[in-house]
This record gives C-alpha cells, structure tokens and sequence, in this order.
C-alpha cells in the first residue's frame, strides 16, 4: 500500500490526521484526538516517499517553503462557519467550564436550563429505589430510544446553535448524566450498582436528537451533516441498548466524518462476530480507516490469520513507528499464544514509550502467564511512578499480587481501576478470576455478568462464568456458556476441552466424545503445566482460569496430542462399551510420551464421527487407529518430542496392561508393568500385575 502513496496522498492524509486531532480536541474528545495525533506523528516523513525531486531536503542551501495552510481545518458550510463565528466566546468560556469537569454549566452555556434531575431538597435515603425516568435494559422500553415520536414531542427543543456548539453542550449534558449515575452506584459490586442506576438524561438527549435530525431532514439539510451529532446520537442508542438503529448512525458518523477514531471504536463493539464484520463491510466508506478499522476488528474478534498479520505490515509501512499498531500486533500474537513474541513487542515499546500506559494491562497478563514475576514487579513500578490512579496500573499491581497469591490485595487494586473506570473491561474478569481463587463464586459469576456487559466479545469472561458455574454443579448454566467461549475461540482446544467435559459430567458420553475430540483438532499440540485439562480443578477446588505457565515451543509441539484429552475418550469409550476404540485412544495417549507425526489429518478423521461414536467410513476404528499408531512410532526417531512420563500416560499404560492380561497378551502385560515400575506411578498395582502374569505363566506350564 505504501508504493501507492506519493507525495500528494501523503500531504492530504496528514491534512487529515492533523484536522482530527485539532477537532476532536476543540470536541473535548481527548481520547480521539491522541489517536490521531499519535498516528499523525508516526506517519512516514515526506522525504522517504520518492516523487521524482532530485534536491537534498537536508541541504543548508536549500530554502524550504512555507507549508500550504491545511484545508480541511475550514468549516466549508457558510451558515455553520457564520454561526461558529458568532459563538466563539461562548465557545471558549464552554469548554473552559468543560475542561474543568463542571459538565452542567458547559451545556448551561448554550442550552436552557432544564429541570433538575437530582432533587433540591433534602436526599432520601432511598432515593436509589425510585422508579428511573429511563428505561431499563428492557428492550421494549429501550426501542424508544430512535423511535417515532409524537407530534409535540417532534418539534426541535433546541435553539438556533452551530453544530459544533450543540455538540459540546449535549455531550456535556450527557457525561453529567454519567457522573450522577457513577456517584449513586457508589462501591463497585456493593448493594446500589446492579443495574438499577441510569443515566438519567439519555432519554431527554435521545429524544431531542432524534427531533433535531427530524427538523434538518424536513428542511432538506439531512446531508449537511459533520459527522459529531450523529455520533454522539449512536453512542446514546447504544447505552439505550437500540443496537440496531446506533449502528446505523454510527455508521453515517464515519461516513460524514472518517477519522474520528471514537465513532469507529463504538462501532466495533456491536459486532459481536466476524460474520457482523462482514455484514457491515459494504455500507463502510473505502479509505485508510476502514482498513484500520477491518485490523482492529480483527484483533478484537482473535483473527490472528495471515491476512490480518499482511494488512498489519500495510499499514506499518504508512506509520512506521505507530505505537498503536506494534500494540495490535503484540496482541495478536497474544491472541495466537506467541507469548514470547508478544512479550518481546511489548518490552519494545516500553523502552520507546516508557511513560505510555495504554494496553499496559495485556502486557501484565502475558507476563502473569508465563510466570515473570520480576518482570511483571519492574513493568508494576513503572506504571506506578508514572501514573498510579491509571486503570491499567492498578490491573498491572493486582496481576502482580495475584502472581504472588495474595488474592485480597489483588481484588483490591482491581476494584480500584473499577472505581477509576466501570466499563474497564479486564479488571472486571481478572477480578473474577480473584474471586474464584478465593471460593467467591457469586461474586465471580457477577464480576464476569459485567464483563460480558461491556464486551460480548471476551470469550474469557464467558469461559469464567462456565466454570464458576461448574464449581456449582450446575452442568446446564455452565455447558450453555462453554458454548458461548468456543464460538469466540473456535481454534482453542481449551474450550472444547470445557463443553466435553461438561457433556461428561453430564451423562451423554456420545456428545462430550466429539466434543474433545474437536479440541483434539483445534489444538493439536500440548502445552506443559496444563496436565490438570480444562475441566478439572486444582487441590484448592478452583479453577484454573487463566492460561498455563508458558513452557513449550508452539514450533516443536505441533505434532503432540494433548495426553488428557486422549485419556479422556479413552475413558468415555469404556464408558459406552466400546473396549477396542478404548484400547486404541489408551495406545495413543500412551505414544505421546515419545511424541507423534501427521496427527492432524487422523484427528480432522475423528472428527466426522458420529454421535453414536462409530466412524462414518468403511474398517474397524480401533484397528485404524492402531496402525496409525504404529507408523508414528516408526516416525519417533525423526521427531524426538513428547510429554515424556506423565500420571495421565501411566494410567493409560496400567488400563493396557491389564486389557493385554485380560486377552492373554502375557508379555506385552509384562512389559507394561515393568515399564510401570520404572515410571515410579502405580507402583503397587503394577507389581500385583507382575505376579499374575507370573502366576498365569505357571499354571499354563509356560
């Protein structure tokens, strides 16, 4: 992408970026404008885009000229440029009363004052009770948001403003309404923040908006739009849970306005899926950032594909030293568990951005999971000193004392990024996690309930719920959200490892054999320290949430199958019946020690099973699988890699050595239990298995 551009494409896209972040700040939304800024920053300089000019920029003799004004910086409508003209001083003294957060007299400024909506005499103690003036999470009542208003409720209620000015006061009005919903919901999970506290001036904003539109599209002036109202409408549907009308307006945000890079973030939280992406892909404008966008999306729905990787490199190529896009890319390796490659870019932009906290909290959780405690203490420092009442410090301190299983302080520090910020996505499941290691199950079910509020789309906040609900023994609750995870993550072998064992502890074998039988497809490798699986719970009775310590190359590791899961439907066979199939998973799960070659393809074969558990072509399964067996173990000399000796393989090898006892094989019997005894696991068993052979050999006159 990068050869297509030339000097020209280069100068308008900066034009671009640098009226983005100047509108965007003059909008008082500070995080857009960063963004902007910090891409703008990043984009590659003018002189390392060839056009043709054969002097030296960095010549002394060379007189650079005054750069052209920007043109995207004048407001193009003359009535609006008009109105802005004569509101300026107002403008001034509105954003100064926003600037310093006294969000009422920011809209007073422009607006009228309306009534009230906390109440001037004395507070009751219950006023929480109250019936709101906005709807629930209904979404009957949160349909009125967007809906078809009556006659006297259609006329405008604003007066004669400029667009940007309306902007200002009504997004003003509408963090006031967010402020006094924080302040009555009080301590986070405490008796007043379950739900039942709104925003109570979205109803009115919704409803003004919606009249304003209507009023422009009666006088013709639909098309006029700058892009900022239309925004700012979208994210007051979407709090109105009015998913389907916001993200058309979002999407005529974009389309009036491109670079606002807020409009694009909220847009990416209603898809909750690729085949939304997908769906919305042909109403997007075609330019640079719906390409960022079509990355960030990916990123967000764990698409860590080549495709994604190459628009990645794209768009590296336009801004070579974007921090954001070095984020997205650790975070896709993340996402793919390259946790040394995503650890290696995150320590990368630690150096050149060492002040820079955003995305600070995934980098904590890649340490978490690989153990690096002195890592994650200096990366804990570092936040600290540089902004300690960060969001993302707090999670970085609360994964640091969660390393150290000082679980209460680590709940604490999550609850502080909570108080910081409620929509927080990764202190609500962290949190979770806390609370599962501590017995908490309730509040762990409630902490996930709210990260699934703010992000449908973080499968670990659905698999947590899964488990906290299997800690309970409700098998249904927990098997319908194990659904949930795997949809997300359709390649993690984790989350088929839950659903079969789930359908397991169930009762229906047929379904939980096909279900691990996928995680044996969609993992197909093995990682060190996950022995316990998915479905099982450590000897505090909890659950594993978080991935395994990072200890196995993904490169030399492919070709393992996980020893567990093997065993697993080995053991579910038996359960049906079907001793031969039994003994072929217990061979296999017993070859993982040495390691196997092609298991792909023959897993992908599994796969097609029926529910009944027989295969769909022609031969004896067992049979199949025994010859496959055999040739990997031919093949073990060119790939030396296993598990090595495990309680999981040395069960597989006691249940073949008394089936071979049990069908005559006296010396394959023999061979196991002495290989049992070298294992140091069932040792006891083992020699009891000895002596009988020994005793069958002599009463048969062998």
């Amino acid at each position: 992408m990068a050869a297509n551009f030339n000097s020209d494409s280069l100068r308008e896209l900066r034009y671009r970026l640098e009226d983005a972040a100047i509108k965007c700040s003059e909008r008082c939304l500070y995080q857009s404008a960063k963004w902007a800024a910090e891409m703008l920053d990043s984009l590659i300089p003018f002189e390392d885009i060839d056009d043709g000019a054969d002097t030296d920029p960095d010549s002394p003799m060379e007189i650079t000229p005054p750069a052209p004004p920007n043109p995207f910086l004048q407001t193009q409508d003359l009535e609006e440029a008009a109105l802005e003209a004569r509101e300026t001083h107002k403008y001034i003294l509105a954003k100064s009363y926003f600037d310093t957060r006294e969000y009422d007299r920011c809209s007073a400024v422009f607006l009228p004052p309306s009534t009230s909506a906390i109440p001037l005499g004395p507070l009751s103690a219950n006023k929480t009770c109250k019936a709101p003036v906005t709807p629930q999470k209904s979404k009957g009542k949160s349909a009125s948001f967007g809906g078809s208003t009556s006659n006297a409720a259609s006329r405008n209620p604003f007066p004669r403003l400029s667009q940007k000015s309306l902007f200002l006061a009504l997004y003003a009005k509408y963090l006031a309404g967010e402020k006094r919903k924080d302040e009555e919901t009080e301590m986070v999970l405490g008796p007043a923040d379950g739900g039942m506290t709104v925003n109570r001036e979205l109803s009115g904003l919704a409803q003004g908006l919606e009249a304003w539109f209507s009023d422009r599209k009666a006088k013709g002036l639909e098309g006029q739009g700058q892009g900022w109202l239309e925004y700012l409408y979208g994210v007051i549907l979407l709090k109105g849970k009015n998913e389907e009308e916001a993200k058309k307006w979002l999407i005529r945000s974009v389309h009036l306005y491109p670079f606002h890079w807020g409009a694009w973030q909220e847009l990416n939280d209603l898809l909750a899926n690729t085949e939304d992406l997908k769906r919305i892909a042909d109403q997007l404008p075609q330019n640079i950032m719906t390409l960022i966008f079509h990355l960030y999306c990916s990123q967000e729905l764990y698409q860590a594909t080549e495709d994604t990787h190459h628009m990645l490199t794209e768009l590296e190529n336009i801004f070579p030293s974007s921090a954001f896009l070095k984020t997205q890319r650790a975070l896709l390796f993340y996402h793919s568990k390259d946790f040394e490659e995503a650890s290696h870019l995150f320590s990368e932009l630690l150096i050149t951005n060492p002040h820079r906290l955003d995305s600070l909290d995934h980098y904590s959780n890649i340490l978490y999971v690989m153990g690096a405690r002195p890592q994650l203490a200096f990366v804990a420092q570092i936040a600290t000193a540089t902004d300690k009442f960060r969001p993302e410090t707090c999670c970085v301190v609360g994964n640091y004392y969660s390393l150290k299983s000082e679980h209460e302080k680590a709940v604490m520090y999550f609850r502080r990024a909570l108080t910081l910020d409620r929509n927080f996505l990764s202190a609500w499941t962290l949190m979770g996690h806390e609370y599962i290691e501590m017995k908490n199950t309730h509040a762990a079910i409630e902490s996930y309930r709210r990260a699934v509020d703010v992000n449908r789309k973080d499968y670990r906040a659905w698999y947590g719920l899964g488990q906290a609900y299997e800690v309970l023994d409700m098998a249904f609750y927990a098997l319908f959200y194990y659904h949930r995870a795997a949809a997300l993550r359709p390649y993690d072998p984790k989350m088929w490892q839950a659903v079969g064992s789930c359908y397991a502890k169930m009762g229906r074998p047929e379904q939980s054999i096909r279900a691990l039988k996928r995680a044996l497809v969609a993992g197909s490798y093995y990682e060190t320290g996950g022995a316990g699986g998915v479905g099982s719970f450590n000897s505090a009775g909890s659950a594993s949430l978080r991935h395994p310590p990072h200890g196995t190359n993904a490169s030399t590791a492919k070709r393992i199958l996980d020893p567990d899961t093997l065993h697993q439907i080995a053991t579910l066979y038996e359960r049906l019946g079907d001793v031969e199939e039994a003994a072929a998973y217990m061979e296999l799960t017993l070859q993982q020690e040495t390691g196997q070659t092609d298991l792909d393809d023959e897993a992908a074969d599994e796969d097609n099973e029926d529910g009944d558990g027989k295969v769909d072509g022609n031969g004896n399964p067992a049979r199949r699988i025994s010859s496959f067996t055999q040739r990997s173990a031919d093949d073990a000399d060119d790939e030396p890699t296993g598990t090595g000796v495990t309680a999981t393989t040395s069960k597989a090898r006691l249940w073949l050595a008394r089936w071979a006892l049990k069908h005559g094989e006296l010396d394959r019997a023999d061979l196991l239990a002495g290989e049992l005894c070298q294992d140091g696991i069932e040792i006891e068993e083992a020699k009891a298995l000895m002596r009988d052979v020994r005793a069958r050999r002599e009463g048969g006159g062998i």
